[in-house]
């Protein structure tokens, strides 16, 4: 090897070896490093803690759900076999109680030809509402619930469904030419559930419908705007000393023929 070669290989040996340190100059941790990290370790809490934390929260949450549903359950249950539209007989009611209606399906299209009070002609109480429909014009289910009667009552209702809904209220159809439902059938929200007709009290082919709370008969106007086939809100409230009253939600009461003997609660929205 010529002696230029030996200058070569030992200066690029040389830069080679300063490299590298320069590298491990650059990388290298502070002196206080170590004990940095080691404080932040002493000062971690077990991950466990959080855990046990998360799962006690749960358990709780998860209770209280699970008694809730008793309680729904044990609500919905409740003399379910019971041959009288009014299934809740004796029982306490309560003042108030919010009843979710979100899922609302209209039981017809037809407008409302009968309101829910008092009727002079007949010297009686009109439990529900009329809607006008055809003979063999289809009757669904108002929401998701279970079919509680089927039954023929010829001086009321006459061809009549009890339905009893997840929510907490029971429907009432009447006067209708076929049910097409069983007692203890679990039905959807807009499920065909009979055919309309003029069977039973009746003076023309109409659905009398009713909405009842642990048996008292909710005026369904209190419910349910029937000119647009919806509800007035997602949640009705009930109260037990207005729930045979139509709400009108607005500033302005209105009146008309076909609702002049209507009991009016004013409400703003």
């Amino acid at each position: 090897m010529t002696f230029i070669k030996k200058i070569a290989l030992a200066a690029s040996l040389t830069a080679a070896i300063f490299a590298s340190e320069q590298a491990s100059a650059q990388y290298r941790l502070p002196a206080s490093h170590n004990q940095q990290h080691n404080a932040l370790i002493a000062d971690q809490r077990p991950a466990g803690i959080d855990i046990q934390s998360a799962k006690i929260n749960s358990n709780i949450a998860n209770d209280v759900r699970q008694r809730e549903m008793l309680q729904d359950n044990e609500l919905f249950n409740y003399n379910f076999n019971s041959q009288s539209v009014n299934a809740y007989a004796g029982l306490e009611i309560p003042a108030t109680h919010n009843i979710d209606v979100t899922g609302f399906v209209a039981p017809v299209r037809g407008r409302l030809t009968s309101p829910y009070g008092w009727r002079a002609r007949f010297g009686r109480m009109h439990r529900g509402v009329d809607l006008n429909l055809r003979v063999g014009d289809s009757v669904v289910s108002a929401f998701d619930g279970k079919v509680r009667l089927v039954k023929y009552e010829a001086a009321g209702y006459g061809n009549y469904i009890v339905v009893r809904h997840d929510n907490g209220l029971e429907t009432v159809y009447g006067h209708l030419s076929r049910t097409l439902v069983k007692p203890g059938q679990r039905v959807r929200a807009g499920q065909l559930i009979a055919k309309g007709g003029n069977t039973g009290r009746s003076t023309g082919p109409h659905l009398h419908f009713e909405t009842r709370f642990m048996g008292l008969p909710v005026n369904p106007e209190a419910i349910i705007d029937f000119e647009n086939h919806v509800t007035h809100k997602d949640v009705f409230t009930f109260d037990k000393k207005s729930y045979e009253r139509a709400q009108v939600y607005g500033c302005l009461l209105y009146t008309s023929p076909s609702h002049r003997d209507r009991q009016n609660t004013r409400i703003t929205s």
